[in-house]
């Protein structure tokens, strides 16, 4: 008998589809309150997901979706401060 490995599958808060986790970028809250971008995947805090494009992140930025997430208003700064980490990381 095989078994076949379960893959964990997120919904990304900019254009909604589910991908698998490596596809995926995750954003964290971590306990101090920080937004962050957490290339890792394994830091501590509250995580939310998006495909790893600028148009997914303007999305989200657009609808609320970071927002809404963390259950906390999201500084303008953050949104910024998040693009130019995507744009390090290559996608």
């Amino acid at each position: 008998m095989v078994s076949t490995r379960k893959v964990p599958l997120r919904q990304c808060i900019g254009c909604g589809e589910m991908k698998s986790k490596k596809e995926m970028v995750r954003i964290l809250r971590t306990e101090s309150g920080e937004i962050v971008l957490d290339a890792t995947g394994k830091k501590n805090g509250r995580g939310a997901y998006l495909c790893p494009r600028m148009d997914c992140l303007r999305r989200a930025a657009k609808s609320k979706g970071i927002e809404r997430s963390f259950k906390m208003p999201v500084p303008q700064e953050v949104y910024a401060a998040l693009e130019k980490e995507m744009e390090q990381i290559g996608q």
